[in-house]
């Protein structure tokens, strides 16, 4: 049976600038015929496939923190969605607390998504929003409302402001949502991302270990940050990046004495191939 890699994205396989390097790229494609290989991401698919251009992937990818889980070419293999009346209630929360989300969601079956957002915004989500400019997927809505189907609702702001959220929305909903509260390094401050309870980088695996028939002794995973903790727990070797939270590093099998921005993944890779 083949070895599988899967890679998280943002500050372990991209660069800080959201490149990734022709040796990066060399590398990874040196894998294709020997090894399933994929990516799990908080990404959406039209933004995984902006940056995967020219990178070889064979199997599902995991997106949306594990919402979504699908194919190169659009087959979709597993969703897991928040419904449009307890998005709506999320969304009244917050705006107690005079915040308002982001909200990627389904727009249509042909996998095309949408990007919600509120005409009231903080200074992090202009900052965000300066990055999505010439996407043709942005709504801005006067009263923000979900869609029907909605993957994730995402906050940014002060890590206290969105604790205070968190616990609220828990108080309402339980354990039916996922909470991933964490700093968000590009912006400088943090993020919350509410998500159905079943949507993690852990089920997602599941889900393209159904479809592809693979060990998960022979699976390999990178990542840097708390939600890839999950995917760390089932895998045979887990491999966080130099420049990976710390409690990220606590549970991996292997630190790396690369971070992303000088090709940690791709050096181990290679090492391995030289072993």
């Amino acid at each position: 049976m083949k070895n599988t890699y899967i890679t998280d994205l943002d500050h372990t396989f991209l660069r800080s600038d959201l490149s990734i390097s022709d040796y990066t790229k060399k590398i990874w494609n040196s894998y294709e015929n020997e090894s399933i290989l994929s990516v799990a991401t908080a990404r959406t698919y039209k933004k995984t496939m902006q940056f995967l251009d020219g990178v070889s992937i064979n199997a599902p990818m995991i997106l949306l923190d594990g919402a979504l889980v699908v194919t190169k070419d659009k087959k979709i293999i597993d969703t897991k969605f928040i419904s449009k009346n307890i998005s709506d209630e999320i969304i009244f929360e917050g705006s107690k607390l005079g915040i308002y989300p982001f909200i990627i969601a389904l727009a249509d079956q042909n996998l095309n998504e949408a990007f919600l957002y509120s005409d009231i915004l903080n200074p992090h989500q202009k900052e965000v929003l300066t990055r999505y400019a010439k996407d043709d997927n942005l709504q801005e809505m006067k009263n923000i409302k979900a869609l029907d189907e909605n993957f994730k609702l995402v906050y940014m702001g002060e890590e206290l402001l969105l604790r205070e959220l968190a616990q609220s929305i828990e108080d309402i909903f339980g354990d039916s949502l996922k909470y991933i509260l964490a700093p968000e390094d590009y912006i400088g401050c943090y993020f919350l991302t509410i998500l159905h309870k079943d949507a993690d980088k852990s089920h997602g695996i599941k889900s393209v270990r159904e479809y592809m028939d693979f060990d998960l002794k022979k699976l390999t995973v990178f990542g840097d940050n708390l939600n890839d903790i999950g995917m760390f727990e089932l895998a045979g070797v887990s491999v966080a990046v130099k420049n990976a939270q710390q409690k990220v590093k606590d549970l991996a099998h292997i630190v790396l004495r690369d971070s992303n921005n000088e090709d940690g993944v791709a050096k181990y890779l290679e090492g391995l191939k030289n072993a």
